[in-house]
Parts: structure tokens; sequence; C-alpha cells
């Protein structure tokens, strides 16, 4: 009884694929179609991913060499190209290839003193490499650039954004005692205060950022 059981479901699969190979021989064919496809977008993605780094890697080797002379204007036009060529290459590129070409064109416009477009650099920066740890570093130099054209409320949302940044800013404690400072210079010690106990709350372990944020808050305290 078993063995006539087991011949009638054999019968009843090969009838089954007899009646229906055409679907699954082209189910088949879109399935192996698919996995091929995945497999080598995953090597192309690779290999992209890596030819953009070396790419990235040149132009800062470039700044490198320039990056003394950027208020020199002998080498003007030759900053000038390598700016264009960073910005283009920025442009098209997502990642951490992307998110480096507009530090290194931060860095340009920061060395000029040209706080409004250092400013722009860095925050594209930080969106093409929000997953890396240009992120928060961007962020950080966005909030520096702000400050500078005397935007102190702009400079503090990039400061919490930093600090609250879902990849670990290793100066996180220096970028939340900057928002007190900034807080304190629009007169709000309300707020300073309130910054300078998060050091106090958030990094117990370091010593130098406790010993800061203690003497802030009992000079507001004292006022």
């Amino acid at each position: 009884m078993k063995d006539e059981n087991t011949v009638n479901i054999g019968e009843k699969i090969n009838n089954f694929i007899q009646k229906n190979r055409k679907g699954i021989f082209i189910t088949t064919g879109v399935i192996v179609f698919l996995c091929i496809g995945f497999v080598t977008f995953i090597g192309l993605q690779d290999v992209f991913r890596k030819k953009a780094i070396i790419a990235v890697e040149e132009l800062d080797d470039r700044f490198d060499n320039l990056r003394f002379y950027l208020e020199d204007v002998n080498y003007t036009s030759e900053i000038n190209t390598l700016l264009s060529d960073v910005t283009e290459f920025a442009n098209k590129t997502s990642g951490y290839a992307g998110s480096k070409a507009w530090t290194i064109a931060a860095q340009i416009y920061t060395g000029r003193g040209e706080w409004k477009q250092a400013e722009d650099a860095w925050i594209s920066a930080s969106k093409k490499g929000a997953k890396t740890y240009l992120g928060p570093l961007s962020l950080f130099n966005a909030a520096v650039a702000a400050e500078e054209q005397g935007k102190y409320e702009l400079a503090i949302e990039y400061l919490e954004s930093c600090v609250s940044h879902q990849f670990e800013f290793p100066a996180a404690p220096r970028a939340q005692f900057s928002i007190g400072r900034l807080y304190e210079q629009l007169n709000n010690n309300t707020a300073a205060v309130e910054a300078y106990r998060a050091i106090l709350i958030n990094w117990q372990d370091i010593p130098i950022w406790q010993h800061l944020a203690r003497s802030r808050i009992t000079a507001i305290e004292v006022k």
C-alpha cells in the first residue's frame, strides 16, 4: 500500500511537471537570471566604488599639493581648476567618495574665507557621507562655517545633528560644549546651562570636558 501511494504521488508530480513544464522552465529561468543579475550588480557596484575611491584620493593628493597656497594669487587658476574638478566629481558620485570630494571643496572655500560656500559644501558632504564618519564630522565643520557668518542658531542646529548622529563622533563632547558656548553668545543662559549639563551626564569619563562644563555653569550661575 505504501509503495502504491509513493508511485501515485510520483506520477502526480510527473504529470504536473509535464503539464506545466513551460511555465516551470520560464520561472526557473527568470530566477536564475535574477540571481545572476544580482551577483553581477553587486560586483559592478564594488568595482565602481573602488574606482571612485581611487579617483577621489587622486583629487585629495592634488589638494595636498595646493593647500598652503589657497590665498596665493599665483595659484588661483590651478586651485579653481581643482575646485571645478572636485565639484563635478562630487555632484555625480555618491557615498564615501562623493562625500570626501565635497570635503575637499569645503576646505578650499574655508582656506579662502568663503564661509557660505564652505557651509554649503560641508552640508553636501554630510548628506553624501551620512553612513560614514564624514557625516558628523562635516556637520561639525558646517557649524564652524555658520558661526563665522554669525548664524549662531543654525550653527547650533548643525551641532545638535552632529552630536545625535547615527555614526558616533569622537569629538561629540566638544560639539556639545560649543552648543553651550553659542547659547551664551545668544544670551540664552538657561539653554547654555542645559547644554553644559548634558556633558556632565553623557561624558562622565572625559575629565577635561567635565571640568570646562562645570566652570561655565558656575560662571553663569554667579552672574
